[in-house]
This record gives structure tokens, C-alpha cells and sequence, in this order.
């Protein structure tokens, strides 16, 4: 079967011709906290999988995300700009000023708690636990907790998307990572060089799926994200790779 290449000047007209099409959501009242430090090393793991989050690129720009936002870690990668409602408590609020985080963990509830006595991330609210830096840019330390305005909006990432391979013989969990535009990802397939293409299940966080042998095949990768765009990223995975390595692709959505 006849491979198709692309030269690098189409290629980057390609990319340019598929700019993501995720557009800001309306804004939304909540509440934000803090934790991990003031170097948000305590940030680092979490429930989506993306490890070392300097690493990664992620930063110190982060949250988790309580319950009804964090949809069981389908919206692991999610981008939000956050407002502190100075209106709503101008002793804690930085007057003017927003940050854009990711979301790359997950805020568990407390029902020993009422939500108005620190169960900030019980259902049914939206609430964010944001990295300290990220949360001192909109609010006072001696605040704790503030209220919020925030809208989901498109990520903005360097380079491309990126595939962490996990996992053992006819179990590859592969960790997708460094998403822009919608962020979040609703499907994945994926084909060895001696396969079809076979649908992958999410695991957990942004950790995907494939009971394949799979061992000595180059991977490729279709993802669809979570606003319905699709990229392929053919042969990202060289045939000689294994488990536990990183590939970055020149693809991103």
C-alpha cells in the first residue's frame, strides 16, 4: 500500500487550515481554593495521569476540579479563565485581573462537610482547587476561598500532541497528553503497522486503552477531542519503541 507523505510546507498549511474550532463557553458563578504550595509541588501526579506537571508543560497553571466538572476525568485537559468576583467579595479579590488554567486533577468531596463548611467540592458545585500561583493571581493569600466567574475556553499549547506508552504485553495505556483546543478528548483509535484501526476505551484520567499485541509495530493514533475534531497522527510511535517512553508529534489540534 502506497504511503502518503506530506512535505513540511503542506504540512504546516494543513495545520493551519485546521485551527481548532473550540469557541469560550458563557460565564459561569463558582468558587476557587488552593493547594500544593507556593511552587505547586504538591500538584504534581493527579487524577488525570500527566505526571510531572513542569515536565509536561502544564506548569503551575492548574486546578482539579470538583465533581460536576471533572465528568469522571473526560474533562482532563479542559482549559478555563477564571475571574475572582470582586463584586460578589472585594476583600479577597484582585480587582480586573483573570488566569487560564488547565485541568489536571480532581477535587474528591467531602460529604462529612457541608458545602458552606469546607465540602467546596461536593456535588452539585463547580468549584476549583487551583495551584497556589495560579489562584494568587486573582486572589488575597488570607482569603482561602473566593468566589468566582469562569468560562471554558480554547488551549493554547507548545508543540505537538504527545503519547506516553504504558503498560505490557497486549495492554498499552497510553497517556495523551498536551492538548490544545478543546483539551479534552472523546475518542481514540489506534492501529499498529500490521492492524486496523481498533478503538481504545479510557482507563482513567487521560489514560487510553488497546488489548492488542501490539509489540515491534510503528503506532499510529486517531483522536477525536471533545468538540468533535479529529487529527491522525500516522507511524508517531516508531516500531522499535517500548514501554514507558514519551513521542511528541508535529500535530495539534
Amino acid at each position: 500500500m502506497a504511503k502518503l507523505v506530506l512535505s513540511l510546507p503542506i504540512l504546516l498549511c494543513f495545520l493551519a487550515i485546521n485551527v481548532a474550532a473550540f469557541t469560550p463557553s458563557g460565564w459561569t458563578k463558582g468558587h476557587a481554593t488552593f493547594y500544593g504550595g507556593s511552587d505547586a509541588s504538591g500538584t504534581m501526579g493527579g487524577a488525570c495521569g500527566y505526571g510531572n506537571l513542569y515536565a509536561t508543560g502544564y506548569g503551575t497553571r492548574t486546578a482539579a476540579l470538583s465533581t460536576a466538572l471533572f465528568n469522571d476525568g473526560a474533562s482532563c485537559g479542559q482549559c478555563y479563565k477564571i475571574i475572582c468576583d470582586y463584586q460578589a467579595d472585594p476583600r479577597w479579590c484582585i480587582k480586573g485581573r483573570s488566569v487560564t488554567i488547565t485541568a489536571t486533577n480532581f477535587c474528591p468531596p467531602n460529604f462529612a462537610l457541608p458545602n458552606n463548611n469546607g465540602g467546596w467540592c461536593n456535588p452539585p458545585l463547580q468549584h476549583f482547587d487551583m495551584a497556589q500561583p495560579a489562584w494568587e493571581k486573582i486572589g488575597i493569600y488570607r482569603g482561602g476561598i473566593v468566589p468566582v466567574l469562569f468560562q471554558r475556553v480554547p488551549c493554547k499549547k507548545h508543540g505537538g500532541v504527545r503519547f506516553t506508552v504504558n503498560g505490557r504485553d497486549y495492554f498499552e495505556l497510553v497517556l495523551i497528553s498536551n492538548v490544545a483546543g478543546a483539551g479534552s478528548i472523546q475518542a481514540v483509535d489506534i492501529k499498529g503497522s500490521k492492524t486496523g484501526w481498533m478503538s481504545m476505551s479510557r482507563n482513567w484520567g487521560a489514560n487510553w486503552q488497546s488489548n492488542a499485541y501490539l509489540n515491534g509495530q510503528s503506532l499510529s493514533f486517531r483522536v477525536t477531542t471533545t468538540d468533535g475534531e479529529t487529527r491522525l497522527f500516522p507511524d508517531i510511535v516508531p516500531a522499535n519503541w517500548a514501554f514507558g517512553q514519551s513521542f511528541s508529534s508535529p500535530v495539534q489540534f
